[in-house]
């Protein structure tokens, strides 16, 4: 392990939440600079993650070892100083804890047993002490971030998740997950609820550990029909959101409603969200005239402009900056870095977006 980072040093004032640039942010305040942090931040294009990931021999290992994975999650802040730090864990941690073996074969992707394309719902035994690591993983990080850094915690959104414990593994289309929920709505309905009530529970955890802000990653969002967007993707969210708002009314909650396009409008207004992340594929000018009005946004630059660099990654974010300029920003990308970014260009858009390139 590395050395962490500084501690408050006794009588060194803490900044209170609302002081947090990204908080602040996250809840309805303009900045002229643009509070940063990026998907993933904490993953493969790191050096001091890939060894971290060897010495442990693989993802699941990493994850649920709380001292490791609390050295993850600070590494982008040491480094880079973001303003943001994100939990490394895995939107699979709730299926795993609602009983289906999770595992992480090499270069196969994550797997679950039994699908619940062919195997009862009713048939997992549940095993929440299985989230206890990552709760623990929270309270560590929590008492090394600078003060002026805010924590996010997250978990998959059910449709999302659902398409993975449904097939037991990922797919391009969710085809077999899409099949089931028009096949077998009820089922598939109770396989929803069994999320939400998870995810909840889980997410009320993490802020009681000490996350500030969380996300909801729908990272399969844009491959449902309007109507199936309806009624599994924005009710399920809102019925999440009503959750933590009866329990942890303090808690922002960001949605990531990924591919949703000209649904994003109905999801801002209809899940309850403080505020929305954007996808690579949104018009951010198109965004700040369709969303409500003083909405936080988050977003959205492609990661593949942060690999290419130059003036096209600066010119990039210029766009982004400007269109956003009336509104509540952060700074992100629209979805994950990859594992081919140049850290160097990571430094470049950190330099561009405050302001000293």
């Amino acid at each position: 392990m590395t050395d962490s980072l500084p501690s408050v040093a006794p009588g060194d004032s803490v900044p209170a939440p609302r002081d947090k640039p990204l908080l602040a942010v996250l809840r309805g305040e303009r900045r002229p600079v643009p509070p940063l942090w990026l998907m993933r931040q904490a993953g493969r294009y790191l050096p001091e993650y890939r060894a971290l990931r060897a010495e442990k021999g693989g993802f699941l290992a990493l994850a649920t070892d709380p001292a490791a994975a609390a050295e993850v999650t600070i590494q982008p802040i040491r480094r880079f100083g973001f303003d943001g730090a994100i939990l490394f864990s895995d939107i699979l941690m709730v299926p795993w804890a609602l009983g289906q073996d999770l595992s992480f074969g090499v270069g196969e992707g994550p797997r679950l047993e039994p699908p619940l394309v062919d195997h009862a719902l009713a048939a997992l035994d549940r095993v929440p002490a299985r989230l206890e690591p990552v709760y623990e993983t929270v309270r560590q990080v929590a008492a090394m971030l600078p003060p002026e850094t805010g924590f996010l915690g997250f978990a998959g959104s059910p449709w999302t998740v659902a398409t993975y414990m449904v097939a037991g593994k990922g797919s391009k289309d969710q085809g077999e997950t899409r099949r089931y929920a028009y096949r077998d709505p009820e089922g598939f309905g109770a396989i929803i609820d069994a999320i939400v009530a998870m995810t909840i529970d889980y997410l009320v955890a993490q802020a009681d550990a000490g996350v500030e802000a969380v996300q909801l990653f729908d990272s399969w969002a844009g491959s449902l029909s309007p109507a199936q967007f309806e009624r599994w993707v924005i009710a399920p969210n809102a019925a999440i959101v009503a959750g933590l708002r009866a329990r942890r009314p303090d808690l922002t909650i960001i949605g990531f409603p990924k591919g949703a396009g000209g649904k994003l409008p109905a999801y801002a207004r209809e899940t309850g969200v403080d505020a929305l992340g954007l996808d690579e594929t949104v018009d951010p000018v198109w965004a700040h005239a369709m969303l409500p009005e003083g909405m936080p946004v988050q977003g959205n630059l492609d990661p593949l402009a942060l690999i290419a660099g130059g003036e096209e990654l600066d010119r990039a974010i210029d766009r982004i900056i400007g269109a956003l300029a009336d509104r509540p920003h952060v700074f992100n990308l629209g979805h994950g870095i990859l594992p081919d970014t140049p850290i160097s260009h990571v430094e470049r858009l950190i330099a561009r977006i405050r302001r000293t390139a």
